[in-house]
């Protein structure tokens, strides 16, 4: 194939050649890059020039009079902040989508011995968080915040593994894959609750509709065809339809991903999941998530921006849930599996180690963002109090796993020097000449 007529998903210059791809594909920087756009907002919603970036947050990029049959036929007339949440980070759930299938056919959630106590993890980090937002709210007396119960209940994967990725230099490696699998099942569930829970006005023709260029997407990619110019509009249909069709626009993203064949190991198989995710990753972490956070991290914190967060009954009940339910929720359920079950934890991971993990799991930026723009749709007082929240008790939960965690790997390092210790300097550890003279 000549290189004019090369395909956009096959060989794109931007994805395996250039050196800016290669760094987004790892955690550190893409946690970086969300975070710093997160600032970034932050910083610019509390200035004088503010304005501004709620006039960018509101611009409509297709216009009424842009269009001669009128927005309303598709439902595209959505501010640019609109878009960030309902176009650009459904490329986010198609890397999630892709690395959920991934996981369940050939990682770690393959075997159910090995999968066992991170979804157990999980469960436990969904249930007790949103356990303690409703005894909150509901002793409170805010029976109508009920309806954010799962905004605390998702673990951002990018934050939660670029925190991990800085402070792991010796960390058991187990550590990342049980982040990992908790990680994914956490979004699996949390992408389920959306499409059930926040799906204000189904309409079931659009949805079936959608069917038809996802079957054809399917169809495509088994047959192993990776053109763009046949699979990106099928899949920008697809989300067109299920955009319409009430049910998250992010959900076309999730099941455009789950239809991705994956090849086993050992199949001699080129993975195509595997090759999707590479490619898309980078668009996902250096451009969806961090324009998403973006639009969504702007608090305004002057005023009573600030002290709304920490007085309003909802507000306080997502930050508990984040900061004590997530981490009690993933300690408990964990304990619980391990103690009455054959599952059992791995043995290069101590019960201190996942303490820092389950503070990590506290981290809930993008999908709790998500979830609490869908949960308190009409009420911009309240989304502002819950987006201050989740900032708070995300950042919080992070400075405590990071207390944790350097402390375990400062531990894991003192370890691995006693064992590499080598004071006579024959080349062999004196640790495992030791333990020789004790078995002769």
């Amino acid at each position: 194939m000549s290189t004019p007529r090369r395909a956009l998903l096959e060989r794109p210059d931007w994805a395996d050649f250039s050196f800016v791809a290669r760094e987004l594909r790892t955690e550190t920087t893409g946690g970086a890059i969300l975070l710093i756009a997160a600032a970034v907002a932050m910083v610019w919603a509390n200035t004088p020039v503010s304005g501004v970036y709620a006039a960018i947050s509101d611009f409509v990029p297709i216009p009424v009079e842009a269009w001669r049959v009128g927005p309303a036929t598709f439902g595209l007339d959505l501010s640019l902040a609109t878009w960030a949440g309902d176009g650009l980070l459904a490329i986010f759930f198609f890397v999630v989508g892709v690395e959920l299938k991934r996981e369940l056919l050939a990682g770690a959630l393959r075997s159910p011995a090995r999968a066992a106590l991170p979804i157990a993890a999980a469960v436990g980090g969904i249930l007790v968080p949103a356990a303690i937002y409703l005894t909150v709210v509901l002793r409170a007396g805010d029976s109508g915040a009920v309806r954010g119960w799962a905004v605390p209940v998702a673990t951002d994967i990018a934050f939660a593994l670029a925190v991990l990725a800085v402070l792991s230099t010796h960390l058991p490696s187990a550590l990342r894959v049980f982040l990992l699998t908790l990680a994914v099942v956490d979004d699996m569930i949390a992408i389920i609750i959306i499409a059930v829970f926040y799906t204000a006005d189904l309409r079931p023709l659009y949805l079936a509709a959608a069917l038809l260029p996802l079957l054809v997407f399917a169809v495509l990619v088994r047959r192993r065809v990776t053109s763009g110019a046949l699979l990106i509009p099928l899949a920008l249909v697809t989300w067109l339809l299920v955009h319409e069709s009430g049910v998250h626009a992010t959900i076309a993203g999730v099941l455009l991903g789950l239809v991705v064949p994956v090849a086993r190991s050992g199949s001699g198989q080129r993975c195509l999941a595997s090759h999707l995710e590479h490619l898309w990753r980078p668009v996902s972490a250096g451009f969806a998530v961090p324009v998403f956070a973006f639009f969504s991290a702007g608090l305004d914190l002057r005023g009573d921006g600030l002290s709304s967060v920490f007085t309003t009954p909802t507000a306080v009940a997502v930050m508990l849930a984040l900061v004590i339910g997530k981490p009690a929720g993933v300690m408990i359920s964990t304990w619980l599996v391990a103690r009455f079950t054959r599952a059992e934890l791995d043995s290069d991971i101590g019960w201190l180690d996942l303490l820092g993990v389950s503070f990590l799991a506290g981290i809930g930026f993008t999908v709790a963002l998500l979830i609490n723009e869908l949960a308190f749709v009409g009420d911009p007082v309240l989304i502002e109090s819950v987006r201050g929240a989740i900032i708070f008790g995300s950042l919080g939960a992070a400075i405590l796993a990071t207390v944790v965690l350097i402390g375990r790997n400062r531990h894991y390092r003192r370890v691995e020097e006693r064992e590499t210790l080598d004071e006579d300097g024959d080349g062999v550890p004196d640790a495992f000449q030791s333990e020789r003279g004790a078995e002769s």
